[in-house]
């Protein structure tokens, strides 16, 4: 449960992930450091130090308990020129405690000076903090003494904090830049990788670490492939074509040449008609396996794209209308005569089951939307993923009133749009109440 919890605050990105790796035993490291090491390490420092302090302290007590009263003061004077004290005698407010909260030998300077030296009534860092400032009394009266505090603690104690500081945070940098340059490589792939599926081919180049370069392998090796694959299957279908095309061409030419009695005439026209559905199917297959694989994508503006497209239907005999339109040019790297023909595909089908239909552009953040809606029968939700299936004709779903078809343009349309990073979603109009066609290409 925690680690759920913990998920939703990680980050998303490997670079983000693995500088969290990085970062995070670094700082752990330094707070062991700096709080348990350097703690201890200056509180050894201070109680030695202090021992040396309680004695010539202790000195000092014994030197006004056991002098006369009239030469206890030329006694301190002189200790005090020795051991670079000042102190003071007589009728003085006794010294309160005071010591910062963050100061670590301060705490240990008034505990060692407490426990070895009887009489301590107060210590007091803070009021100056280069010096340590107490009081005593004794049975000759209270005394007064002012010791410089490196006689009693290390002197600049943060020191090593800030240089433990200073080196973390310059290596942290070092190792955020090196662990950048590995990861250009995995980005570069991905980028690459994700041109790809949208039928672009993106330079790469391997580099990176062993791995990254046997990832960048496999995937030029990969790519290789389906080229050659697609390549091969272009160029037999292009045989196919032709080879089956001349057959036709002849048996085209033998009808026509044939001497027939009137009454047998309605005969060949009808056989006239069947070589002409064959050849559209030929046509729709052909377009539909070939799906423009050897086009280069180009720069385009596909405001231009829907309106050439709404000439196209126009100069048809169709009745096509602009809907939600951007008023400025909305340029995408595409490929341009298979985009056409799969919005020419969704406008001949909305055109062929419905009476009016309609374009529209919007435009996101990701991915950029070309819909075409009809007002005719629309298909039921639970047909709509069968209706993207090849060579699938929903008889009970759409009217047939205006021609079949061969149950190819959703499915070129939708082939298009994954070749461009997108899809096709199928819905319903709410403007004209028939099917709404989503062609969805990624920006």
């Amino acid at each position: 449960m925690f680690f759920t919890w913990l998920k939703k605050y990680m980050p998303r990105g490997l670079y983000g992930r693995a500088a969290l790796i990085l970062l995070v035993p670094v700082v752990v490291i330094q707070l062991v450091v700096m709080v348990t090491f350097s703690q201890r390490y200056f509180e050894d420092i201070t109680r030695q130090l202090m021992r040396g302090v309680v004695a010539e302290l202790n000195l000092y007590v014994a030197a006004v308990e056991g002098i006369p009263e009239g030469q206890i003061a030329p006694a301190l004077a002189e200790l005090d020129a020795r051991l670079e004290f000042a102190s003071g005698f007589g009728t003085l407010d006794p010294v309160a405690d005071a010591r910062p909260w963050y100061d670590i030998s301060s705490r240990v300077i008034a505990a060692v000076l407490r426990t070895g030296i009887e009489g301590v009534e107060g210590v007091d860092v803070l009021t100056q903090p280069t010096v340590v400032h107490l009081s005593i009394l004794t049975d000759a009266g209270r005394l007064d003494v002012r010791l410089p505090r490196r006689r009693a603690s290390a002197s600049n104690p943060h020191q090593l904090m800030v240089w433990t500081l200073f080196t973390g945070v310059v290596m942290t940098l070092i190792a955020a830049v090196f662990l950048r340059n590995q990861l250009r490589p995995i980005r570069q792939l991905a980028r690459a990788a994700e041109s790809f599926g949208r039928g672009e081919i993106r330079p790469y180049r391997l580099a990176g670490a062993v791995e990254v370069r046997s990832a960048g392998a496999a995937f030029l090796n990969m790519r290789a492939r389906i080229e050659r694959q697609i390549e091969q299957r272009t160029l037999m279908l292009s045989g196919v074509s032709h080879d089956l095309r001349t057959p036709l061409t002849r048996i085209r030419l033998g009808l026509a040449m044939l001497d027939v009695p009137p009454e047998d005439a309605k005969d060949i026209t009808d056989m006239q008609s069947d070589l002409d559905e064959m050849e559209r199917l030929i046509d729709a297959f052909l377009a539909f396996a070939r799906s423009d694989t050897l086009e280069e994508p180009v720069r385009l503006d596909l405001c231009a794209l829907v309106v050439a497209a709404k000439a196209k239907a126009e100069r048809a005999g169709g009745q096509v209308s602009l809907g939600e339109m951007p008023d400025h040019e909305v340029w995408l790297t595409a490929r341009p005569e298979a985009l056409a023909r799969a919005l020419d595909n969704l406008v001949s089908n909305a055109l062929r089951y419905g009476n009016r239909t309609q374009l529209s552009l919007r435009l996101f953040e990701r991915a950029v939307v070309l819909s075409v809606e009809d007002d005719g029968p629309g298909i039921e939700a639970s047909a709509r993923e069968r209706a993207l299936q090849p060579f699938v004709r929903l008889d009970a779903a759409r009217n047939q009133n205006r021609g079949s078809g061969v149950g190819l343009g959703l499915a070129i349309a939708l082939d298009v749009a994954r070749r461009h990073g997108g899809t096709l979603r199928l819905g319903v109009s709410e403007t004209l109440g028939g099917l709404k066609a989503d062609l969805v290409l990624a920006r």
